[in-house]
């Protein structure tokens, strides 16, 4: 297990954009990760330094946030996608729900943390145990279900 990081805040914002229903072939998924993580990157660098700085922070934090956030979001098929919405809609609070991609090799483990309800709509938040490539991450976040059923991470 490792601590909040960077690279979880870019995993919770691939993971919105699987979540939304990105479609199941590479070229979505890819794009949705980069533009994802770029702005998040970017976000994350704009807090460093100051003046001309930060600038240069923004710039390159949006560039490694970029490729990181299409790398992981190459990692989540369809199948990912579909078990992590199962665990949301399913899953009592504290009981994890985990598997491992039988084509990647990629692990995942969600875990409903708390479950309240946002507008009349069921909302969980979660935790989200990852070996995507060999790396740990652990991503917070939470999920609400959708009018049409499906369900989308908020933050």
């Amino acid at each position: 297990m490792t601590t909040y990081r960077p690279f979880s805040i870019l995993m919770a914002g691939v993971l919105a954009v699987g979540l939304a229903g990105c479609g199941a072939t590479g070229g979505p998924r890819e794009t949705g990760g980069t533009v994802i993580g770029g702005v998040l990157g970017g976000a994350l660098g704009s807090q460093v330094g100051g003046g001309s700085g930060r600038t240069v922070a923004t710039v390159i934090g949006a560039l490694i946030g970029a490729n990181i956030g299409a790398n992981v979001g190459r990692s989540m098929d369809t199948t990912d996608r579909m078990r992590t919405a199962q665990a949301f809609e399913t899953a009592p609070t504290g009981q994890p729900t985990q598997w491992v991609n039988p084509d990647t090799r990629n692990q995942y483990q969600v875990t409903p943390t708390r479950t309240y309800e946002r507008g009349g709509a069921p909302c969980r938040e979660y935790t989200m145990q990852v070996m995507v490539g060999g790396r740990p991450d652990t991503v917070y976040g939470t999920a609400c279900r959708q009018s049409d059923g499906s369900w989308q991470v908020m933050n």
